[in-house]
């Protein structure tokens, strides 16, 4: 066994292993030569062999990519070239970067993620073999703790771009544009709106166009054909309604007309799904091709059902939760996933959790729709409204753009030019009404500002072909401004390379033989400090535990007089018969009090019933938890704590090197804790209407049983009866769930704050250890990039 196979082992986290890859003889050729097989073999456990079957195939992938960074070259941007060139342009077709951010944007977009990609390629190599050199090195406390920090380094958060929109709306066309891949997501003329999630990301791995399917379970299928089936019976004898077109619709999709006639059970043979043994197996799908155009062909039949595809008899999309396609090489992509929703959620409950989390953390919402409309479009307005909550509260997006696409449709006109003006005059009258429209929505304004909105007025077709307009004025190019800013800001590489130089500081300053005298006034000042910056957030964070209790009872004693009023609002409609009521309110209990229909307004009783707590701290708990990259939470409380180390850096000279580690320590923790807070946040929002769910779940199912003439009369007097007698608690508890869960983060922060430093105050100040390895030269190596980076 050579070193190099002991190495990786240990830099990926599996130096448990490295006896049993000795022992079969595993030399760097072989290593890299494994397949599956004999991994499976060599680490029987699941979860390391995982994670070491993705650290191989990075590594097989690692060379290529280097050797595709060095030669790689800039095309130029479209608006820069005449006619001809963007002609040879659209011969290359499949370039991932065939439209680019105008030229002003491209020195400072593209070249420097190239300098920090090599910067964080470069530190991560540096750490590995620090790792292993400090692993060869007898163990001591601080061994330990260097080796922990090492592997807490590596970090890897993308950005999430939402993309809502109707069938037809161009989310397609505008994504392919956007990226620069006009081939990618099938756009054409589609008769089912899906309930399929398309993440659009970079591949890092290697080369190639990929599409991963991941399907929902068998059981999650079972239970879906008995719904459909249910659906099915409810309209025998009567007018066929929109659900039972999409039953149909998505019965014919998977079997053809097979399904006629056949029982639930029947339709689950395996027969039926010879063509996706991956869904059988609960597998992932991976479709791999070497161009975007041949991967749209391929995955097409899983997102969506076109009748014009030629060659495809079957469509999948009924039994898909996910498809996530990969793009190589492409700028827009770095640290950007896409990802193309479905308006609502779904009444599958893994599609559904799955679109809930997604939504939950984009940090950007394209809503897309048709200019001829766009203001008085009920969906787009519907998506935004019913999503604004998970977005905006219980979520951590900073901005929505309300992207009119189709601009560039206009009356023919004799004069280019007099079209041209028409054009502008129409996108501008379409900003401003939708605008205007979004001033209107009280709702989504108390979870966004007017600074978070913006509209732009797209055109794909004119971007891709001008014939009025030059490519800056369709406004496409100001979006892959907006996505090459989003990979620009990406803080990966400066938190990484700021932990490494912590690290080499404090490493540095342990081997140093000679001992300051002034090191215990430095701790003692340090201590001090520590409690009283504690002290202060302590006291911020009880401020605004105090003034969330004094909303929620508010909230809660709202709740308790009012619930029964909204209730009844929904419960009898005034614009719906009861017959056609009877059938929405049955999909309400059955689907544990929310109906998500295909078109048209969402009904949610456990949304109705938990408004008024919603709403009693919507304000304040905005202001303790903002989204806006300007504003930091607990008011800024955290952002504000320091042991003011530059302050000791200027008078103790001969301790800089660990008072740079502290303060490396201080910054990473910032960091840790908002990422922490940005997560903890979401349950603590949601907890609100997740408790009153929760609470009715005994009575909808108790709905959802009745049949017969009077079943829309008893259904309507269970939910009534189960709120009436159980409301003088329902609230109150939802109350102690969330501030339970406010507790809890408050704690976290507090442990952690003071924990991580007291123990970074120790090891850097009161342990000394001149075994360690000298790390002078990588020191100065991450102190230069720091800086840079700085």
């Amino acid at each position: 066994m050579d070193d190099f196979v002991c190495n990786k082992l240990t830099e990926w986290g599996l130096s448990d292993w490295i006896q049993t890859f000795k022992d079969q003889g595993i030399d760097k050729e072989s290593f890299e030569c494994l397949e599956d097989q004999e991994i499976n073999d060599l680490i029987p456990l699941v979860g390391p062999r995982a994670k070491f079957k993705k650290r191989l195939k990075a590594l097989k992938c690692q060379q290529q990519h280097e050797e595709i960074a060095d030669s790689d070259q800039v095309l130029p941007s479209t608006s820069d070239i005449g006619d001809k060139g963007k002609r040879m342009l659209d011969d290359l077709g499949e370039c991932s970067n065939i439209q680019l951010p105008p030229r002003k944007q491209q020195r400072g977009s593209i070249l420097r993620p190239h300098t920090e990609e090599f910067m964080l390629s470069d530190v991560k190599k540096i750490m590995t073999c620090t790792y292993e050199r400090l692993h060869l090195e007898d163990e001591t406390k601080l061994n330990a703790f260097l080796k922990s920090k090492i592997s807490d380094l590596e970090t890897d958060k993308r950005e999430l771009v939402g993309v809502f929109g109707k069938t037809g709306a161009g989310k397609s066309s505008l994504i392919n544009a956007v990226i620069g891949l006009k081939n990618l997501l099938p756009s054409g003329s589609i008769s089912a709106c899906t309930t399929v999630m398309i993440k659009v990301e970079a591949n890092t791995l290697n080369l190639k166009y990929e599409a991963e399917i991941e399907f929902i379970t068998k059981e999650e299928w079972k239970d879906e054909l008995w719904y459909l089936y249910h659906i099915l019976r409810e309209n025998e004898d009567e007018e066929r309604d929109e659900d039972y077109c999409d039953t149909v619709e998505k019965l014919s999709a998977v079997y053809g007309e097979e399904w006629k006639n056949k029982s639930p059970e029947n339709l689950m043979d395996k027969k039926y799904f010879m063509d996706i043994p991956e869904f059988l197996r609960y597998k992932k799908k991976i479709l791999t091709c070497e161009t975007a155009k041949e991967l749209s062909a391929k995955f097409v039949k899983y997102t969506r059902s076109d009748s014009d595809e030629p060659g495809v008899n079957r469509w999948y999309w009924p039994l898909v939760k996910c498809v996530t396609v990969r793009v190589p090489c492409n700028r827009f992509l770095q640290h950007v996933t896409l990802v193309d929703l479905p308006g609502n959620g779904d009444r599958n409950k893994s599609r559904d959790t799955m679109w809930k989390g997604i939504v939950g953390s984009c940090s950007t919402v394209w809503i897309v729709t048709e200019i001829n409309r766009a203001a008085a479009e009920k969906e787009s307005w519907e998506i935004l409204e019913n999503a604004s909550s998970l977005m905006g509260n219980g979520g951590e997006c900073q901005q929505i753009h309300f992207i009119c696409t189709k601009s560039d449709l206009v009356e023919n006109d004799d004069s280019v030019a007099a079209a041209r003006a028409l054009l502008f005059k129409k996108n501008m009258k379409a900003k401003e009404e939708v605008s205007k429209q979004f001033n209107n929505l009280n709702r989504i304004k108390k979870h966004f500002s007017d600074d978070c909105f913006r509209v732009f007025t797209v055109s794909a077709t004119e971007f891709l072909r001008p014939k009025l307009l030059k490519p800056d004025e369709t406004e496409i190019p100001e979006l892959q401004e907006f996505l090459q800013n989003l990979n620009d800001s990406h803080s990966e590489t400066l938190n990484y390379v700021s932990g490494a130089y912590g690290i080499f500081s404090l490493i540095q300053g342990a081997r140093r033989t000679e001992v300051p005298g002034n090191k215990t006034d430095v701790c003692t000042y340090l201590e001090k400090k520590l409690r009283q910056e504690l002290e202060k957030v302590r006291e911020s964070m009880e401020e605004t535990y105090s003034v969330f209790e004094r909303c929620l009872s508010e909230g809660v004693e709202k709740s308790k007089t009012s619930c029964e009023a909204y209730l009844k609002k929904i419960l009898y409609p005034t614009r719906q018969s009861g017959r056609g009521f009877h059938k929405t309110l049955t999909c309400v209990v059955e689907n544990g009090g929310a109906s998500k229909p295909k078109k048209g307004k969402q009904i949610n009783l456990n949304l109705t019933l938990s408004s008024c707590l919603t709403d009693s701290i919507d304000e304040e708990f905005r202001k303790t938890f903002p989204n806006e990259g300007k504003s930091e939470p607990f008011n800024g409380v955290i952002s504000s704590f320091s042991l003011h180390t530059e302050k000791l850096l200027e008078k103790y000279k001969d301790l800089e090197l660990q008072l740079i580690f502290l303060k490396t320590e201080e910054e990473n923790i910032k960091t840790k804790l908002n990422k922490i807070i940005r997560e903890r946040k979401k349950t603590i929002y949601t907890s609100l209407m997740e408790t009153i769910e929760e609470t009715m779940q005994e009575c909808y199912k108790k709905a959802a049983d009745f049949r017969g003439p009077d079943k829309l009369k008893n259904m309507r007097n269970t939910v009534e009866l189960h709120v009436c007698d159980l409301k003088n608690v329902m609230f109150e508890q939802a109350k102690e769930v969330m501030l339970n869960h406010l507790m809890k983060l408050m704690e976290k922060i507090l442990k952690t704050l003071e924990d991580t430093l007291n123990e970074g105050i120790e090891l850097s100040l009161k342990t000394d250890d001149s075994s360690l390895p000298d790390f002078s030269k990588e020191l100065e190596l991450t102190k230069q990039y720091y800086s840079e980076l700085k």
